[in-house]
């Protein structure tokens, strides 16, 4: 049996490169709408009635459970919560 390496987490993770992308995309932003809540303080029923979504739904975003939100569906939350997000892209490694 050999042992296979990976670049990421997401690259083991993921079927194609695309979808290691999407994967460390939606990771990221959530990660810094999750810093976002705690750098305000906030409860998760104060950042679910700021961000116009349930209190059960902010509980999957803070908990990172990556699978139940879209990269569309986080680019909005991020967005209402106030930040701005913005996208930063770079040649591949060969």
């Amino acid at each position: 049996m050999t042992a296979e390496t990976y670049a990421s987490v997401w690259d083991a993770l993921a079927d194609s490169p695309e979808q290691a992308a999407n994967l460390r995309a939606r990771a990221e932003l959530m990660d810094a709408i999750a810093a976002h809540v705690r750098r305000h303080g906030w409860t998760q029923a104060e950042a679910a009635r700021r961000c116009g979504v349930t209190q059960p739904r902010m509980n999957d975003l803070l908990r990172g459970r990556l699978s139940r939100f879209s990269l569309d569906a986080l680019v909005n939350l991020a967005t209402v919560a106030g930040l701005r997000v913005q996208i930063e892209t770079c040649e591949a490694a060969p």
